[in-house]
């Protein structure tokens, strides 16, 4: 009779500490507004990082984490967020940027930024998002309030 031969297997990196890398991102458990949905399905089996998980919002409205190991080749999994995120509630915030005021539009990726000119068409805090117009004939872009007279536009 012939022996099975031992499995030459790979490291596979831990779901569950996936779990608890999205839990400390968002700031809640899964299930609760604003954590994970759902755990991370069981059935993956994604290869061991060798360096620390990377973990952004995905999106501009802010409904998935996207998890990533950063090693070359590495992999990368989107986790759905439950409903809405759970927002802080403090009193009303100062406006940073007032409606017809100058700012400047930011655009920033992987090693560049650009800029230019721009119109706030609506008043906004730290943190929202304003419609704002790069050129007098141009069409209104949607863009955060980073602080008072700067806006950025999200790159995906």
């Amino acid at each position: 009779m012939l022996a099975p031969l031992p499995a030459l297997a790979a490291p596979l990196t831990d779901l569950a500490a996936i779990d608890m890398a999205v839990a400390a991102f968002t700031g809640q458990q899964i299930g609760v507004p604003g954590g994970a949905a759902q755990p991370v399905d069981r059935r993956l089996r994604l290869a061991a990082c060798s360096a620390p998980l990377a973990l952004s919002w995905y999106g501009s409205a802010e409904t998935s984490v996207l998890v990533r190991c950063p090693d070359a080749g590495g992999w990368r999994v989107f986790v759905p967020v439950s409903a809405a995120r759970a927002v802080p509630t403090a009193a009303p915030a100062a406006m940073a940027v007032m409606r017809g005021e100058g700012v400047t539009v930011s655009v920033a990726g992987d090693g560049f930024t650009v800029s230019q000119p721009g119109e706030a068409l609506e008043a906004g805090a730290v943190g929202a998002w304003i419609r704002v117009r790069t050129a007098a004939k141009a069409d209104p872009l949607r863009a955060r309030v980073v602080r008072p007279g700067l806006v950025e536009l999200p790159v995906d």
